[in-house]
């Protein structure tokens, strides 16, 4: 049997412990045993799923690890759900996915209910799965389709980016090379596992390694402090709101504490940053705090990571580094030219990480690549040998809390309010968050609107960080054709009054 290097390797660490959870302490043998239990489980009398999607509602967990595992063994490709989500976007990917089944943890069973379009997609709780149970299991090429996970696109709704059993090594053992993965890591992970920075850049690097993962079922500040001095991790990877959530912690505490939590992570090895851009003040007070100066790197879905401060060396503040190894980046300019030295352009990136395809959209993936470059439509400059981020090149995407959201999205959900008849989002610079989703909109006559009953509204129909922050009801700004001028409309956001309304 043909098996996965990702199983090869976990049986190398049959002994190690794998997972520390809510649910208990797991070792890699049991990893091993209860996702061949849950493959069993999903194959019933079948031999193969063929790439069929499986799409899975379960929080960070020993469990989370045993289904996506579970799902690949059967053959399966794992579409990993929002636990944060509510039932309508939930309800959006699984319909896109065309999933023929849904795994729930048994907390999350009704939501996953109400994101059910069709009898035809086949329910299954956790807590079905009962003993152990061993199989004959598929052999799997490494070129199978394994994995699904959706993103904003410029289009509108999310898009489905499929990655390979091949991507997803590469993805991993060039950040095992790059930041010396090694099996007596302990990471803690405070990170959602919907997106690649915590499935892949976290958690499966872990578990390539031999590496222990201890998991938060979600980010709490104080609880992380909390780990930090009793678990002893090794390692820990977040995005900037995080670390700024972190900072605002430390510096409540008492002195005594303080000095607690700052030796507490100089015994740890490897503090980085991503997902959105890290601010230098950021950057520095971590560094007073801790001893530790953050690694940034670049990465998106479709190519897991690409651009990485060294692990040792100097790390220049501002700057995302140099590809990692195995990954080719280039700038081009708008006419496909190499842009000058000094000069800006978009950033390109072509290797075995990148991603297969858009799941369903060929059109969207043909354009998005360039003869076999793919086009992030993040833009950068090389100052001092190493990536400067500069922005995004479509405004109509928003990187908020490390979140990279589409405003036509938001917009799309906005315009079915009763008294919205049209609207604009756009994010707005912000401290903390990276960019803030702000939202102008046209009502209708008589009446009104306010931020709080916006939001409130919104809770059923938009993930959090998705739910516009403030509010500016305007006659939007258009140009000579009709087009919302969004430069204007974010310009809207510092004036007027601070209570969601203009003047």
């Amino acid at each position: 049997m043909i098996e996965l290097p990702l199983l090869q390797q976990a049986r190398s660490h049959r002994d190690r412990t794998a997972v520390i959870a809510k649910d208990g302490t797991f070792t890699y043998e049991e990893l091993l045993d209860a996702s061949e239990c849950r493959a069993a489980h999903l194959l019933g009398s079948r031999t193969d799923l063929e790439e069929a999607r499986v799409a899975f509602l379960v929080p960070p967990s020993f469990e989370y690890v045993a289904t996506q595992w579970g799902i690949w063994r059967a053959g399966g490709v794992a579409v990993p759900l929002a636990v944060s989500h509510p039932a309508t976007e939930l309800r959006y990917v699984i319909a896109d996915a065309d999933a023929s089944v849904i795994i729930t943890h048994p907390d999350l069973e009704e939501t996953a209910r109400d994101a059910i379009d069709s009898p035809q997609r086949h329910l299954v709780s956790t807590k079905e799965f009962g003993d152990p149970a061993h199989a004959t299991l598929p052999a799997l090429d490494k070129e199978r389709r394994a994995m699904m996970v959706y993103t904003s696109g410029t289009t509108g709704k999310p898009r489905g980016v499929v990655t390979t059993h091949a991507n997803i090594n590469a993805q991993v053992t060039s950040l095992i090379d790059a930041w010396e993965w090694r099996q007596d890591d302990h990471i803690l992970l405070a990170l959602p596992l919907h997106h690649v920075h915590g499935i892949i850049a976290v958690l499966t690097c872990a578990m390539w390694a031999g590496a222990c993962c201890e998991m938060l079922p979600d980010f709490d500040a104080a609880e992380v402090w909390n780990r930090f001095e009793k678990s002893r991790p090794t390692v820990f990877m977040a995005v900037p709101t995080i670390y700024r959530r972190l900072i605002d912690v430390w510096e409540d505490a008492t002195a005594e504490r303080r000095q607690s939590m700052s030796d507490a992570c100089r015994r740890m090895r490897l503090h980085v940053s991503g997902s959105a851009a890290l601010p230098v003040p950021v950057l520095e007070r971590w560094r007073a705090v801790t001893g530790h100066t953050l690694l940034e790197r670049y990465g998106m879905t479709e190519i897991g990571m690409g651009l990485t401060n060294p692990l040792h060396g100097k790390r220049t503040p501002g700057h995302v580094g140099t590809p990692f190894p195995g990954v080719e980046v280039r700038l081009m300019d708008d006419n496909g030219r190499e842009p000058s030295p000094g000069s800006p352009g978009e950033i390109e990136a072509r290797g075995p990480n990148v991603f297969l395809e858009y799941w369903r959209r060929p059109d969207e993936t043909a354009s998005a690549f360039r003869d076999g470059w793919f086009a992030t439509g993040d833009i950068a400059v090389v100052e001092d040998g190493g990536y400067r981020l500069l922005g995004r090149k479509s405004v109509d995407i928003i990187n908020t809390a490390g979140y990279k959201v589409s405003a036509l999205e938001i917009e799309e959900a906005l315009r079915s309010h009763p008294s919205i008849d049209e609207c604009a989002v756009v994010g707005v610079a912000d401290p903390d968050l990276g960019e803030r989703v702000c939202a102008a909109v046209e009502l209708g006559s008589n009446d009104e609107l306010t931020i709080e009953t916006l939001r409130e509204w919104a809770r059923d129909r938009l993930a959090p960080y998705k739910i516009p922050r403030d509010l500016r009801v305007a006659e939007l700004p258009r140009n000579a054709m009709g087009k919302v001028m969004k430069v204007e409309v974010a310009a809207l956001f510092h004036e007027g009054r601070k209570d969601g309304r203009t003047e």
